[in-house]
């Protein structure tokens, strides 16, 4: 906000503050202009208290499903620790299911370039045996996209090639000591069982989800 139209911190009465904080008598506001922000307003107002049911939803659900998971260990004289792992259950009629998910998200550090230049070893040695689509696979494994990240998912594919020439086995340790855990997300979903199938359906917690 510049410094010609300051927010103000009290509106005097008859007046409303616009989006450039200047002050407007109330009866210059067109009534479709107030009809709008009353709106807005109430949609906002239910959605921030939606927003806070669900959050104390969600912490409630974790620490449950913790509590039991440990309840269910201690059958068995084990001790579980730390909230991590993905986590199915069921009810006993096997009509509902809860999921707790984690979704840890994935970087590597520099020692992605070493186990590249070994890559590229390869690579040079094996012009003439070397199929185009190995190559193809090899050399896509490390394009980045347009933000500049490269595909974790298509670096850690090139782990399951057979391969065993021993830089390529080298390179693959690399890429393995790169990995390095940046971020993680949790996860509770619910499913309802789809009538007399063995399928499930979420039940859909997003409100762009949500079916009208």
């Amino acid at each position: 906000m510049n410094a010609q139209n300051p927010i103000h911190a009290t509106i005097p009465a008859g007046y409303w503050q616009d989006a450039k904080g200047s002050l407007i008598p109330v009866d210059k506001v067109k009534p479709v202009d107030q009809a709008r922000d009353a709106l807005v307003k109430e949609l906002t107002a239910k959605s921030e208290a939606l927003s806070a049911q669900l959050s104390a939803f969600k912490q409630v659900a974790f620490a449950d499903i913790a509590a039991f998971v440990q309840l269910s260990a201690e059958q068995y004289d084990a001790s579980i620790g730390g909230k991590k792992g993905n986590v199915t259950l069921y009810s006993f009629d096997g009509q509902y299911k809860i999921v707790r998910a984690i979704n840890e998200t994935i970087s590597f550090d520099e020692r992605l370039q070493a186990a590249k230049a070994l890559i590229d070893e390869c690579l040079k040695d094996w012009t003439a045996s070397a199929s185009s689509e190995l190559k193809a696979i090899v050399n896509g494994a490390f394009d980045a996209d347009k933000q500049g990240n490269i595909s974790t998912t298509r670096v850690l594919a090139l782990r399951r090639l057979d391969i065993k020439d021993p830089r390529w086995l080298k390179a693959m340790t690399a890429i393995g000591e790169a990995i390095q855990v940046v971020g993680s997300k949790a996860y509770v979903r619910v499913y309802k069982r789809i009538g007399d199938t063995d399928q499930y359906q979420q039940i859909p917690l997003d409100l762009a989800a949500v079916s009208l």
